[in-house]
């Protein structure tokens, strides 16, 4: 097993709040974080997340240990309010801005947070849902916070009126986010703040059974994978001079690590981007700015490489492309380095490993593969019956290592297994490791289907579908897809043949997000089943 140096040894700090203080005390005037035009300084983002830190104290009920959840955008906000709840000793719950109100609920209840920061286009859904929470704290950030008094104005209007994203609500005991950076009182370190194997942070990731389970990060476990990840990216980008371009949403693991702890611990600047969709606007950072480093999916490589107006910028100063969350495409990968000269490096990851478990090593990456492990990290390789595997065998990855998740977060503050380093966790991927130890992902032990990046169980989107009046019974199952990796393909029976894919799909918009919505829908008169009555996911992959 590889090990750290010490330099970038965990134990060098016990909590995320002794972290952010090293943030600030060795970048200080550095930039920390850019966002439509707006460029704050670790200092000033310091300073903004003490005054949140200090509203939260001093204006709410809530106290060490509660939840709150965080619905934001890729937007200078998320790491003022990430910073800021750490400081005030909250245990963060990061959440997908795109929910419906469906998903919201199920989240917010099952974690039982207490507030909410939350993006105004997404607060029509949070009224709707509110009632059926724990919530008593509500802090609306908008597009045209931090920003110059007129420039305010203009982003919020064309949000508004323009662009129409911001729907109408009412939110009556909710704050702006401008009033809680805006705090007069003087921040208090809580002593009882929590530290090492404490909770820090609860991430939703999909279960086999459908329903989405909370992996409880604590401290180390967030403190030890940022400097296994500071491991790789030493060996290509330098402390303190880089500038790394974030369009992966923050509520994902990766990026939250990436660019909320393991690009501030360098010192770097993080140009944070609302809409990767919109690649007029991404474009245009790479023309304001000397990109060094950029990470993305295979979705999102594919698009850029497709826009002449990408293909016309000058790449010189990149010298990092980052890639996880879903395999890259052998043609998307050999096209990005022909057009950029820059080689995507892939890695592997799950939410419940803080994410990172392993990494292509720069200068020696090996496509199709997911690298080598991030040091401190173990893994076997096992059969069924839990054997161990040799050299080049296929079977489902166990890990262990200081980044492995506690637990489990459930409704009753019950872990469904406590995790130690000792302890080995089933990925649930199956695997094959060549004897130079190069990591390939061949298949998934469960039914997880990967689009664009994010999970997808089959149950979830059955469980919603099944809902339907004139819906006897359906699957889901992944279909190789170049564009998202994998697409939902859902297979139904209907109990009348005036039902058509039109209505079913209008059904999906109401209680799924996008990404979990099928692209295919395929009638049958009955689903393949055993002989227990389990549906036969193998025969419609067939």
């Amino acid at each position: 097993m590889e090990k750290l140096s010490p330099e970038l040894s965990h134990l060098q700090y016990n909590s995320l709040t002794e972290l952010l203080r090293y943030f600030t005390n060795e970048h200080s005037n550095l930039n920390a974080f850019s966002c439509l035009g707006k460029t704050l300084t670790y200092e000033e983002v310091d300073r903004l997340s003490d005054n949140f830190a200090a509203y939260i104290q001093t204006h709410t009920d809530l106290k060490v240990g509660d939840r709150v959840a965080i619905q934001l955008l890729n937007l200078i906000q998320f790491p003022i309010t990430f910073y800021g709840l750490v400081k005030a000793g909250i245990v963060v719950v990061t959440t997908n801005p795109l929910y419906t109100s469906n998903e919201m609920r199920h989240q917010f209840m099952d974690s039982g947070v207490k507030g909410v920061v939350i993006f105004d286009a997404f607060c029509d859904k949070l009224e709707e849902i509110l009632p059926y929470t724990e919530i008593s704290t509500i802090i609306v950030a908008s597009l045209g916070d931090l920003q110059s008094p007129l420039k305010s104005g203009i982003l919020n209007f064309g949000a508004k009126y323009l662009k129409r994203i911001v729907p109408t609500y009412n939110l009556p005991n909710s704050v702006s986010f401008e009033a809680t950076i805006s705090c007069q009182e003087i921040f208090i370190n809580p002593k009882d703040a929590g530290c090492g194997n404490d909770v820090a942070l609860i991430l939703y990731t999909g279960g086999t059974t459908g329903v989405s389970r909370g992996a409880m990060l604590s401290h180390s476990n967030l403190i030890a994978n940022m400097m296994q990840l500071r491991s790789r990216c030493l060996l290509l980008i330098r402390d303190k001079l880089e500038n790394i371009v974030a369009p992966l949403p923050l509520y994902h693991s990766y990026a939250f690590l990436l660019h909320c702890l393991t690009m501030p611990y360098a010192g770097n600047h993080n140009i944070l981007i609302p809409n990767p969709r919109d690649l007029k606007s991404l474009i245009s950072v790479f023309r304001k700015y000397v990109v060094n480093g950029f990470v993305g999916i295979n979705t999102l490589y594919l698009a850029l490489l497709q826009n002449k107006n990408f293909k016309s910028l000058n790449f010189e100063n990149l010298k990092f492309c980052g890639a996880g969350g879903m395999a890259m495409s052998t043609s998307v990968l050999n096209e990005w380095e022909s057009v950029t000269g820059c080689e995507i490096i892939e890695g592997y990851g799950l939410t419940e490993c803080s994410p990172v478990v392993s990494v292509n090593i720069p200068g020696k990456v090996r496509p199709g593969t997911v690298g080598h492990l991030v040091p401190e990290t173990e893994c076997k390789v096992v059969d069924d019956a839990g054997n161990e595997l040799g050299t080049c065998e296929r079977g489902e990855l166990w890990v262990r290592g200081p980044q492995v998740m506690l637990g489990y977060w459930s409704s009753n503050n019950s872990k469904e297994k406590t995790y130690s380093s000792l302890d080995w966790f089933k990925t649930g991927d199956l695997v094959e490791i060549n004897g130079e130890g190069y990591i390939t992902i061949v298949d998934r032990k469960k039914d997880m289907i990967l689009v664009s990046g994010f999970n997808v169980f089959p149950n979830e989107v059955e469980d919603w579908v099944n809902q339907y009046p004139e819906v006897l019974e359906s699957a889901a199952i992944g279909v190789v897809s170049e564009k998202t990796g994998e697409l939902i393909r859902l297979f139904v029976v209907a109990s009348s043949s005036s039902v058509t894919k039109d209505e079913l799909l209008s059904h999906c918009k109401k209680g799924l997000t996008a990404y979990k919505i099928p692209k295919e829908i395929v009638f049958l008169e009955e689903l393949p089943k055993s002989n227990i009555g389990k549906i036969l996911r193998r025969e419609l992959r067939k």
